[in-house]
């Protein structure tokens, strides 16, 4: 059985089982990408709840895996060579997984980096862009009376599903006929800017009609109902 003590983190979430992955997320469009992923692939892992309303993520048993106090973050006790790795950030962590299991990747060396592209581009472009929308339209940022900020990220997200929408035409995802980490990375954001955000009238959804098939498609996979409870936050 595989010795976790020497990570902090598990003296604050301590491993029922310690020979599976151990999780620590939350749901939120990033969270789920790891949470889904895993479902997908079927290895064995162990959820922990982050709570953001106990400031979880600010502990010093949370900082010690993830530095960027963000989640998720995993600790895998069988990483490469046998030994124990620990991991932060979604896009890293999908890479892994999809290493570890040989699965969602293709292992063709020009497919996989072109696949591996599309899920920078989540990486750096939907995920804060569709962030910043959150913010300025549904919380804080909805007070302001100056709404070019609002409207500054609103354009940049109506850009980026735009290039989304041309990629997934004639596609069923967004490497063709194989379902990828890039679709695990980016769906979970389109989710949750229609959905949590309620922003899909303000960006205009109705003008992107291949990314609203995709996403239908997307949330009726068996993973991805599971992955978006888990953890399940009680």
């Amino acid at each position: 059985m595989p010795d976790l003590s020497a990570f902090p983190i598990t003296r604050k979430w301590p491993a029922q089982h310690p020979d599976r992955i151990q999780l620590y997320s939350l749901p939120t469009p990033n969270g789920v990408k790891v949470s889904i992923m895993l479902e997908e692939t079927g290895l064995p892992y162990e959820p922990h709840l982050v709570r953001f309303d106990a400031n979880d993520q600010m502990s010093p048993e949370f900082l010690s895996l993830s530095p960027n106090n963000k989640i998720p973050a995993i600790l895998d006790p069988n990483g490469p060579g046998g030994k124990p790795l620990a991991l932060f950030e979604s896009g890293a962590i999908l890479l892994y997984l999809a290493d570890k299991s040989g699965q969602l990747i293709p292992a063709d060396p020009a497919r996989r980096y072109e696949t591996i592209q599309w899920v920078m581009f989540q990486m750096g472009g939907i995920g804060p862009m569709f962030g910043q929308v959150g913010f300025f339209h549904k919380f804080a940022g909805k007070e302001y009376e100056d709404k070019r900020p609002r409207d500054r990220y609103v354009a940049e997200s109506r850009r980026l599903l735009n290039v989304l929408n041309q990629r997934l035409e004639g596609r069923d995802w967004i490497m063709g006929d194989t379902y990828t980490i890039a679709d695990i990375a980016t769906f979970p954001w389109v989710r949750n800017l229609l959905g949590f955000y309620e922003a899909g009238e303000l960006v205009g959804i109705q003008d992107f009609p291949h990314v609203r098939r995709v996403l239908e498609a997307f949330v009726k996979r068996p993973a991805v109902v599971k992955g978006l409870d888990t953890p399940h936050r009680g």
